[in-house]
């Protein structure tokens, strides 16, 4: 992890969505584009914390507790989880509404499993309570923002096969 970016997330680039249909439309505003940019500025809050915290764990054998591996494997998965989110966030930018709403899913469990294995983690005391309510506090504020970015959400013409988002 670089110091000087503790989230380890690249940075937004609105450039990365332009697209030669809307040239000469950059002017309009765009509520979903803005939702969604603020939704990953806090998501690489969440990723600072939740790398320190990470970083931070200490892992000692007990008789009546999980392997240290456990952990190991725990914090990997926990990791992967929290970049999928990111990628899914500024993926979701395609937008077609199915691929957002697909998407929405994937970030939402992804965040919930993060926030409660905090739980878990502070109760065997592998991170600081302090560290694990600061991330579920992050993640809290996600939370909000996920909500107005999802609120503006347009239904499009393209139909879900799955029958899911409908």
């Amino acid at each position: 992890m670089r110091h000087d970016h503790l989230s380890d997330l690249p940075e937004w680039d609105d450039d990365d969505f332009k697209d030669e249909d809307d040239e000469g439309e950059e002017w309009k505003p765009n509520p979903t584009r803005e939702a969604c940019k603020a939704l990953y500025y806090q998501w690489q809050q969440v990723m600072t914390v939740l790398n320190g915290a990470l970083d931070s764990m200490t892992v000692e054998e007990k008789e009546d507790g999980f392997p240290a591996d456990y952990w190991e494997d725990h914090k990997g998965m926990l990791l992967g989880d929290a970049y999928q989110v990111a990628v899914k966030i500024k993926s979701s930018e395609a937008g077609l509404y199915t691929i957002r709403m697909e998407n929405a899913s994937i970030i939402r469990k992804n965040a919930q499993f993060i926030k409660s294995s905090m739980l878990t983690m502070m109760a065997e005391e592998v991170i600081e309570k302090v560290h694990g309510q600061i991330i579920r506090d992050e993640i809290d504020k996600f939370r909000e923002l996920f909500k107005s970015w999802v609120s503006t959400f347009q239904k499009d013409e393209y139909e879900d096969e799955w029958g899911l988002f409908i």
